[in-house]
């Protein structure tokens, strides 16, 4: 059980919403939402930085909880800004929503040990992903809903997507948010820029509204079964909502290649010390 949040000191405090804000303006910015980034760090840091240990459904329900805080601002803000394709993030939601149910409900089935080590695995993988992405051609077939994307240079960028692909790929971004309490953008991102050709900008506004569904139900099973702490997820919330709003903001005013690269090697440094402990 988590410490009495009024008997808690300042700093730690302070600590806990800095790592809201610092998680959720990375994952606003390159849109994968911060639970790659909250969840290593309650696991690891727990015992120091709380004085208590974190099993793993309680980080990833926390995690989740927190999701709903940066999606929530972040899809405002892009929304305003006219990113976010709401057509396919209906598509990616419908399946996603559900899925992210399923996925909840597995996570106490994993072992602790067997946990950390799939889940630093996994951040590899995503990290060898992120760094690939522009880099892989894209797919060049045709698809039954196309849109076209003018971008700031003016160029003209054409999309597009099916709703059985998106159906598909968004019941698998729901069941590992679900599972890893991690948003799904990990996989939904490098799918609408290589699949479906989405634009960059474009793919992350609409990779969070979808995080904002799988969230809301994958946190409401989590909190359903009791895997839930509100004494930690409040002291992250006001970060979350703050970096969800600035990474909406700093995505529109800067290019994300430097961001995602240094978010690469922040994930590696975390995947390597979880696969090793």
């Amino acid at each position: 059980m988590a410490q009495d949040p009024f008997l808690w000191d300042l700093p730690t405090l302070l600590l806990l919403f800095a790592l809201g804000l610092v998680a959720s303006t990375f994952g606003a910015v390159v849109g994968l939402g911060g639970g790659v980034i909250i969840i290593p760090a309650l696991l690891l840091l727990g015992p120091s930085m709380l004085g208590m240990d974190i099993d793993t459904t309680l980080a990833v329900g926390v995690s989740l909880g927190v999701l709903v805080f940066t999606s929530l601002t972040s899809t405002i803000t892009f929304y305003r800004e006219g990113k976010t394709d709401l057509r396919c993030a209906l598509f990616f939601s419908i399946s996603s929503g559900p899925m992210s149910v399923v996925g909840a409900g597995l996570t106490s089935l994993f072992e602790p040990d067997v946990f950390r080590r799939a889940f630093g695995y996994f951040m590899l993988f995503m990290v060898v992903l992120l760094l690939l992405r522009s880099r892989i051609k894209p797919f060049s077939g045709t698809w039954r809903y196309t849109k076209l994307y003018v971008d700031g240079n003016g160029a003209q960028l054409e999309y597009g997507y099916s709703m059985l692909p998106a159906l598909i790929i968004g019941g698998i971004v729901g069941l590992i948010s679900g599972l890893l309490g991690i948003g799904g953008g990990v996989l939904l991102i490098p799918a609408m820029v290589l699949l479906f050709r989405f634009p960059p900008h474009i793919a992350t506004a609409t990779s969070m509204s979808v995080i904002l569904v799988s969230a809301l139900f994958g946190s409401g099973m989590h909190l359903y079964r009791g895997e839930w702490d509100w004494q930690l997820v409040l002291p992250l919330a006001p970060g979350a909502l703050i970096g969800g709003y600035a990474g909406a903001i700093i995505s529109r005013k800067i290019g994300s290649k430097l961001l995602i690269r240094i978010m690469c090697a922040a994930l590696a440094l975390f995947a390597i010390r979880m696969i090793l402990t």
